[in-house]
């Protein structure tokens, strides 16, 4: 099915939404729930077929293109296919990647309207934020380096006239500028503070990821980053008061990270002692499997 599908893709117009945005989940899914070896198969079969990459590239443009619906919780039939188009987008990165598939046409995007879509939102729906941010964590997990993603926009006039220090801290975080990664750390923060489980973790794992891509970067701005004061009010605003509080994923999660990078002015001893006993008064086997895993994340890192 995979090759009808995806040359039908091939053969729509972005506008073409009621045939498109079935058509791509069924893409996305074939790629996730589908064993191994029909996993590296599919992605071939997918990225060989050029007339849907080039789909794919006028999909994600209509993101800066299309005007948001006047309630940012609608999603509307123009906004679904754009989360279909990100999420699959962000899972051939990630498998081109694993299985180092083939690439006969690539994609190219304008970092700055990608950062711009998180960062200032725009009433966008939350389920396009988490598809962008998918795609977001996809390209700094693999260092902005796949082969089947060309990144435009540098503007590297501007770069040139900032202070010397700033302009080696962006050199070093190319093609990202410091000025960037702290818009984003505190658009990311403040959405963290809607408390939607859905954007929460999603917001969470780009979190991780972002700093990650920094370490490897640069560890002085990763820990400068980490160690940000804000985080502390943000972890204390996500603390709900109830009994379990400290036992909510996004919440350990958060605390593994600042752990992580030795962030001792955002979590101290008493927060760590906190959650151990929590931990040691809670029944493990009702916990949730997300909490589960973010727990044991916490005390490996502890």
């Amino acid at each position: 099915l995979l090759f009808p599908v995806s040359n039908l893709c091939g053969k729509c117009r972005p506008r073409d939404t009621d045939l498109l945005q079935p058509s791509l989940n069924f893409l996305y899914w074939s790629l996730h729930q589908t064993t191994p070896c029909s996993q590296q198969r599919a992605v071939a079969v997918l990225l060989s077929n050029v007339s849907l990459l080039e789909l794919l590239q006028k999909v994600l443009e209509c993101t800066w293109l299309w005007s948001p619906p006047s309630e940012p919780a609608y999603l509307s039939p123009e906004d679904a296919l754009l989360c279909s188009g990100w999420l699959l987008v962000a899972s051939l990165l990630l498998y081109q990647h694993r299985y180092s598939t083939e690439v006969h046409q690539t994609l190219s995007l304008d970092l700055t309207e990608v950062l711009n879509a998180v960062i200032f939102r725009k009433k966008k729906p939350v389920l396009l934020l988490v598809s962008i941010m998918q795609f977001l964590r996809a390209v700094l997990q693999q260092n902005f380096s796949s082969s089947l993603l060309v990144i435009i926009g540098q503007n590297t006039a501007q770069g040139a006239t900032q202070p010397q220090p700033s302009s080696l801290q962006d050199a070093a975080l190319h093609p990202l500028a410091m000025r960037q990664v702290f818009s984003l750390v505190v658009s990311l923060q403040n959405l963290l503070v809607h408390k939607d489980l859905l954007l929460s973790q999603a917001v969470v794992a780009c979190l991780e990821t972002l700093v990650e891509y920094l370490y490897v970067k640069n560890q002085d701005v990763a820990l400068h980053v980490a160690s940000q004061p804000w985080h502390r009010f943000l972890l204390f605003t996500l603390l709900n008061g109830g009994q379990k509080s400290f036992l909510q994923p996004e919440v350990l999660r958060l605390m593994t990270l600042f752990l992580r990078y030795q962030s001792s002015n955002i979590i101290s001893q008493k927060e760590i002692s906190q959650v151990l006993q929590e931990a040691a008064e809670a029944d493990l086997a009702e916990l949730p499997e997300a909490t589960s895993r973010a727990l044991h994340l916490f005390l490996c890192q502890v």
